[in-house]
């Protein structure tokens, strides 16, 4: 009777993290009380559900505060242990509204003799995505594995801003990497000077930085088995001692595969056939089933608008 009861009480805990996140409602001290209580036993939900119940949080417009909510709660380390370790070893605190480069949407005033010329509107990986995504215009779970494991490569390595741009801009065109590198050698835009992530721009030639690019995906391939791997995820977490432990790992080998075909393209080279998404439109309906295309743009877009945050003049805030 007890056990029966707590499956019915375990998954409710998620969802009022989802709910909480989707419409901005705070949680009762009473209910956190609760989550904070019987946190260890989500690990006794099916993996299957669990992957079900971050899928809801994660695709559907509400990542960044969700993911917020998660280790807020002690939760992410349970769920996501290798996102968490993160935050402990950057000494990210439960209720820290720091910035980094998976969570906080900051708007900065540049200022120039006293008057304020333009506003820099500064996202996270997550917020824009969730800019892009809604309850009822979701994506698939492989592009926001895809972004939590690009994410542990960059916090595992930062790169050269250009070396990232290159790298989205390649995943977008099928892995056709002379023109990715092309326009990335071309951008003039101030890149975000703020995250960690990211290491000081250097004058690379087109070969090196190409070479760099292609090394970026082969860690970000690395990355990913270290999210889907329990024994990886084991050594991982050693790497953390400070970092609470779990080795559960919810996502499935299949899952894992169709993440890996976002980015293959980098390694293997330009595909036969394949079709860049042309436009700024979304399909929602080919992005919820995970058409490749798709997914690819919509992480390409991701990434670069999350490393060269857009600037608006201050006439475009005005009414």
């Amino acid at each position: 009777m007890f056990v029966e009861k707590l499956n019915q009480i375990l998954p409710r805990i998620l969802r009022a993290i989802r709910i909480a996140a989707r419409l901005g409602f705070r949680i009762s001290k009473e209910t956190a009380h609760s989550v904070k209580n019987l946190s260890y036993s989500i690990l006794r939900l099916d993996k299957g559900r669990l992957l079900m119940e971050m899928n809801y949080m994660l695709a559907y417009g509400s990542a960044e505060a969700s993911l917020r909510l998660l280790w807020k709660f002690g939760l992410l380390e349970l769920l996501l242990p290798i996102q968490a370790a993160y935050f402990v070893s950057h000494g990210f605190r439960r209720r820290d509204k720091r910035t980094n480069m998976l969570l906080v949407i900051i708007i900065t005033h540049l200022l120039y003799a006293y008057s304020v010329l333009d506003y820099i509107v500064k996202r996270s990986l997550l917020s824009n995505l969730d800019k892009l995504l809604s309850p009822d215009k979701p994506c698939h779970s492989s592009l926001w594995v895809a972004i939590l494991a690009f994410h542990k490569a960059l916090s595992e390595q930062p790169r050269d801003p250009l070396v990232v741009a290159a790298f989205s801009l390649a995943i977008h065109n099928g892995g056709d990497m002379l023109e990715a590198v092309n326009i990335a050698r071309r951008i003039t835009k101030l890149h975000d000077v703020c995250f960690n992530e990211l290491s000081e721009t250097q004058d690379l030639n087109p070969r090196a930085l190409k070479d760099e690019v292609v090394n970026l995906a082969t860690s970000l391939k690395r990355a990913l088995n270290h999210m889907t791997d329990e024994q990886i995820v084991s050594v991982a977490m050693a790497g953390y001692p400070q970092a609470p432990y779990s080795d559960l790992v919810f996502i499935p080998w299949g899952l894992s595969l169709r993440v890996s075909r976002v980015f293959s393209c980098v390694t293997s080279g330009a595909e036969r056939g394949f079709v860049p998404k042309q436009g700024s439109k979304i399909d929602y309906e080919s992005l919820a089933v995970g058409n490749l295309p798709e997914v690819r743009h919509i992480f390409a877009r991701v990434v670069f608008d999350t490393i060269y945050p857009l600037i608006l003049n201050r006439d475009n805030f005005e009414t």
